[in-house]
């Protein structure tokens, strides 16, 4: 078991590092963004996977929980944030 685990987490690891490079060359800031959430949904799984390894999934499902809560309101601020607000002016006229 502790082997399928580890060869799960190392996949997983593998998969997570795909999406880091439309975060490193993304053409615009909401392909990156879109990469990031990407990467902390993937994330997720692997702290669960850490839980499964550890035998401690209780804890470690509060973790994903915090973490999933968090990766969703900062993506939502920085969408906010980069919003531009022209935009939506010239929609409206």
């Amino acid at each position: 078991m502790v082997t399928l685990l580890t060869v799960s987490i190392v996949l997983l690891v593998g998969i997570i590092l795909m999406p880091f490079y439309r975060v490193v060359v993304g053409p615009t800031v909401f392909d990156r963004l879109l990469a990031i959430g990407a990467m902390g949904a993937k994330i997720i799984g692997l702290i669960v996977l850490f839980g499964l390894l550890y035998d401690r999934v209780d804890m470690f499902i509060d973790i994903a929980l915090a973490y999933a809560v968090l990766n969703f309101i900062a993506g939502i601020a920085v969408a906010k944030y980069f919003h531009k607000p022209s935009e939506r002016r010239s929609r409206d006229a």
